[in-house]
């Protein structure tokens, strides 16, 4: 790629070989602006047919549409202003109730009257169009109108300006921006399928509805889980400091655990008095919001190193740290969740919470020995260690799209 600057229509960075200025086009020069229609819903002999027909509301984050929620007969097409759009042209373009929604045709479809399709020509990359939607949504939105809704028309639609390169151009952009949406796609169902696999493994791999089994298990264990009281296994933990250079300030939320706290110097302006004084928790070491844990504010700190958290939170360990990650995935089960929910006290003004000493009463069923709790909680530990792998790669890519797009077009 060469960069190029100070130009007018000539964007910041480019494809080598390419140095003409873009120039200034209506959509409609570019493509055909097709609105749809909709079939008496009253007449049956219109639905549940081959045709693919589309709503807004079908439209999500996917790049391609492949099939239509519901499908309309030959008689329906025939019967309503519905216009069969190509595959491989069309990108759908929802023009109210959520204006800018798009998908790219994978198979001729028609839609209701929410869309005003964009069918490029043929000396239009549709990808390089697919590309730039974002661009298309804010000039959409701006020059939308209704009383009832917002909405963009075909032909308000087809008037707005915007630059464009030659074809070649535009097919090594569309090209490139192809090729990253689908690594971002990828990485997406990978991070999607890895967090349905935890979500059924904490389901499946400790006990519930009375059962001391779990469903299941690793080869090697097959005594009952046991009651105990958590009261026997936790220690509290509450070193106090304002040292915050030796311990980073970390906050807890119930997405990602402990997460270093991005505004640490506002937080340590609000220490006045000892009891504001921010919590030390070492490695391995556990911290609970009271009023969320039974939402799943709960986490441990994986880090090498000591950090701290507000003086709100508590701070404990259990089994002396030797199983975190077992106790860092069963307290975000269904079970567990519900265990909190029952004891969280609290009157309805004061939000209802869970205590650290309404914790230690609890009684929760546990794996005799080490053995199981250190498995269990390795298995979760390299489940969370690949999810959050495909979600660091995921904001990656879509910070580098979000660059490109800034930077590659006008």
């Amino acid at each position: 790629m060469a960069e190029q600057h100070g130009k007018t229509l000539v964007p910041q960075i480019r494809f080598a070989g390419f140095t003409d200025p873009w120039e200034q086009r209506k959509l409609g020069d570019v493509a055909t602006i097709v609105g749809g229609g909709t079939p008496s819903t009253n007449n049956d002999a219109y639905w549940d047919g081959d045709i693919d027909w589309y709503s807004p509301a079908e439209l999500g984050e996917q790049v391609y549409a492949d099939r239509s929620a519901r499908r309309i007969t030959q008689a329906g097409y025939d019967s309503c202003s519905a216009t069969l759009l190509p595959a491989g042209k069309t990108i759908l373009f929802t023009s109210r109730a959520g204006i800018g929604n798009t998908a790219i045709l994978r198979r001729s479809a028609c839609t209701n009257q929410g869309f005003q399709s964009l069918v490029v020509n043929d000396d239009t990359d549709v990808y390089f169009v697919y590309s730039m939607t974002d661009r298309i949504k804010n000039f959409a939105e701006q020059k939308a109108s209704g009383s009832t809704f917002l909405e963009i028309s075909g032909k308000g639609l087809a008037a707005g300006e915007f630059a464009f390169p030659s074809k070649d151009e535009q097919t090594a952009i569309g090209s490139m921006f192809k090729q990253l949406d689908h690594l971002i796609t990828l990485h997406q169902r990978k991070y999607d399928k890895l967090c349905v696999l935890k979500k059924s493994m904490l389901d499946k791999m400790f006990p519930k509805g009375g059962s001391l089994y779990p469903e299941i298990r690793f080869a090697g264990f097959t005594d009952p889980w046991e009651q105990r009281k958590l009261g026997d296994i936790l220690q509290e933990r509450n070193v106090r400091t304002s040292d915050f250079e030796s311990n980073p300030i970390f906050s807890l939320t119930i997405e990602d655990g402990i997460t270093p706290k991005t505004d640490r110097y506002e937080r340590t302006s609000l220490i006045t008095k000892t009891e504001d004084l921010f919590k030390i928790v070492s490695p391995n070491e556990f911290v609970t919001n009271p009023m969320n844990l039974r939402f799943g504010a709960f986490g441990y700190n994986k880090n090498s190193l000591s950090v701290c958290v507000s003086g709100y939170y508590d701070v404990f360990s259990i089994d002396n740290d030797k199983c975190s990650g077992f106790w860092n995935s069963y307290f975000k089960t269904p079970v567990a969740l519900k265990r909190f929910d029952d004891a969280a006290t609290g009157s309805l003004i004061e939000k209802r919470r869970v205590k650290y000493s309404t914790l230690c009463q609890l009684i929760f069923l546990m794996p005799k020995g080490m053995g199981e709790k250190k498995q269990i909680g390795a298995f979760f530990d390299r489940l969370d260690s690949l999810i959050t792998l495909h979600q660091r790669k995921l904001e990656l890519l879509r910070n580098i799209k979000k660059s490109m797009l800034d930077k590659m077009f006008v």
